[in-house]
């Protein structure tokens, strides 16, 4: 919301919120009130001119007990001299603020209220002065203000009687006189919460956002980039708020990636270091042992030879892994894809493997389940590729007197699924997710010894969804692991 809109909204709502909730304060007091008068004093449908005419309610408030009172002086006059029977009356018209007083020949025989006698009953109307057809009532102002009804009867012997129904008006309806008092807090309330709701959402839209960008501002300034810019509104200053929060994450991206490079880049330096150090000090010592005549043997001198070999091998293989890694980084592969017949390429593939493997005492099993005539399209260099990285990678962590690697082609429907299985250290639960991820090495220590730069699954994992397949791992610590590849098999769309 722009903050124009937000003004005008705030200017028309200290209008109308106080007006709107002041008219639903004053319908819900006046509710309120109209239910208490109808469930305490027994009112039959109270209405809202019934609050404005409060001699009228009052007299309302008694008229049952009045009505009752006439029914018992026709029928037992004598009844207003049992006291049992006046205690029921006047605990009755107690509920209402009302007591009873009952005069016979001239004397005060029953007063419903203690304290009352010096002041109000003098005032009492005669016998005869009250016209008891209106039920209206007789107002006494005074000291003591009350509403009476006077009922005039005769009893059996002939004695006049009179019973008075007297309302206390400085007791009576205490909601009546506290409606305004009400109506005035309510009112100053509403416009306290109001005010207090309005201010807070400005400031909220307004300073508070200001403030947010004060804070990150200074954060960037210092070089603090490790903070979140808290989302601002749909306004102006909200959108600014939300353009600073993604140059602030770009920012921070940018400067982590910096971070991981230089780290990744000094990792791999040691890696190379260590892994071309190695090979080179055993061709060194090799090459000083032919010198220096140890090898004095035809079968020293060719041991001698191959262990050279072997180790130029293993430089030229790691130089080539370096340089397609390069490759990979700035994701330019050079790929040839042609179609390759899956069983007789995956043969080929072992036979090479075999002649090395069977150096390292390490038995390979060979099981191919694919029929002759499957086809795959891919670059038969780079797949090969990957089959000796996972090989390698098998054969160097392999922790076992007598090591085994079996590798499976199986046909699983439109794909080709290529496992190679090896009983060497494992992998841990932890490590898995990650085996596949640049430079990442299970342990460190461990593979230092062995040599790696940590980059071979990198590339496999690279190599294989550029063909458009998978490659996953399972293991199991100390018992072994297979890896898994699929890649889609050739199949001709038939022209019609």
């Amino acid at each position: 919301m722009k903050l124009r809109t937000k003004l005008i909204i705030t200017f028309l709502l200290l209008i109308l919120v106080p007006v709107l909730f002041t008219g639903l304060a004053l319908f819900g007091f006046g509710q309120h009130q109209i239910n208490s008068i109808k469930h305490l004093y027994g009112v039959e449908n109270p209405t809202y001119e019934t609050l404005s005419d409060t001699t009228g309610m009052l007299n309302r408030v008694t008229m049952g007990t009045y009505l009752s009172m006439q029914q018992k002086a026709a029928e037992d006059p004598d009844a207003f001299g049992d006291e049992g029977y006046l205690n029921t009356l006047n605990l009755e018209l107690e509920t209402r603020y009302s007591f009873l007083v009952v005069r016979k020949d001239g004397s005060y025989s029953y007063c419903g209220r203690e304290g009352i006698g010096n002041t109000l009953l003098p005032r009492l109307p005669d016998y005869g002065d009250y016209d008891t057809s209106q039920d209206v009532g007789i107002y006494m102002g005074g000291e003591d203000q009350a509403l009476v009804k006077q009922l005039d009867f005769l009893f059996t012997d002939g004695t006049e009687g009179s019973a008075f129904i007297v309302t206390s008006l400085d007791s009576m309806i205490p909601e009546v006189r506290s409606l305004m008092l009400d109506m005035v807090l309510a009112l100053v309330l509403i416009l306290v919460i109001t005010s207090t709701i309005l201010t807070a959402w400005i400031y909220t839209g307004i300073v508070t956002p200001i403030r947010h960008l004060q804070v990150a501002t200074k954060n960037i300034t210092e070089g603090n980039l490790d903070f979140e810019m808290p989302a601002g509104g749909d306004d102006e200053i909200g959108e600014l708020c939300t353009d600073f929060e993604e140059m602030r994450r770009r920012l921070k991206e940018s400067a982590e990636e910096k971070v991981d490079s230089e780290r990744k880049n000094k990792e791999l330096i040691s890696n190379i270091s260590h892994d071309l150090k190695t090979p080179i000090t055993a061709v060194k010592g090799y090459v000083e042992g032919l010198m220096d005549g140890v090898a004095d043997t035809p079968e020293k001198q060719e041991k001698y030879i191959r262990t050279i070999y072997n180790k130029a091998n293993d430089m030229e293989r790691l130089i080539s892994e370096l340089t397609f890694y390069s490759k990979i980084d700035t994701n330019r592969i050079p790929y040839t894809f042609d179609k390759i017949y899956v069983n007789a390429y995956f043969t080929d593939c072992v036979e090479e493997l075999s002649i090395e493997l069977e150096e390292k005492n390490i038995e390979l099993a060979y099981f191919n389940y694919v029929d002759e005539d499957v086809q795959v399209i891919a670059d038969a260099e780079q797949i090969k590729r990957v089959i000796n990285n996972i090989v390698g990678n098998s054969t160097k962590y392999m922790d076992k007197p007598r090591g085994y690697i079996n590798m499976r082609v199986k046909d699983v429907g439109d794909f080709i699924q290529v496992e190679i299985e090896d009983n060497g250290r494992g992998i841990s639960t932890k490590d898995l997710p990650l085996i596949f991820n640049r430079f990442y090495r299970t342990d460190t220590s461990r593979n230092s010894a062995q040599g790696g730069s940590g980059i071979g699954l990198s590339i496999v994992k690279k190599i294989i969804e550029d063909h458009g397949g998978k490659v996953w791992a399972t293991s199991k610590e100390n018992t072994g692991t297979v890896m898994y590849f699929v890649l889609r098999k050739y199949q001709e769309v038939p022209v019609e």
